[in-house]
């Protein structure tokens, strides 16, 4: 299930800028995705972490995952602001695109 075109840089090369608007978006949706997963994730590792553990290896596990939970957290804002970068790069590439084709450039 591979929706990006191109599979690669490829798929860049002499597309349209309404083309590459579309394929920033697609990106932009996607990594919204990987975010919304990994907090469903971390919501499973919130439940790991209340249960109780009795024996220091338990506790040291639910440690661990609380310091796992902490880094897929961050990791969860930084796709968040991956994704809005993107969005803005493609709506500035549609912009660019009306912009040029309204004979705003000179070339």
């Amino acid at each position: 299930m591979n929706a990006w075109p191109g599979n690669g840089l490829g798929g860049w090369q002499g597309s349209a800028g309404g083309q590459q608007s579309e394929q920033l978006r697609m990106l932009a949706g996607r990594i919204a995705q990987c975010a919304d997963e990994g907090e469903r994730i971390v919501a499973r590792l919130q439940g790991i972490q209340l249960m109780d553990w009795q024996s220091p290896a338990g506790r040291a596990y639910r440690d661990s995952v609380g310091r796992q939970s902490d880094a897929l957290r961050r990791a969860g804002h930084l796709l968040q602001a991956a994704r809005s970068a993107v969005s803005r790069h493609a709506e500035a590439v549609a912009a660019a695109k009306s912009e040029s084709a309204a004979g705003g450039f000179p070339w």
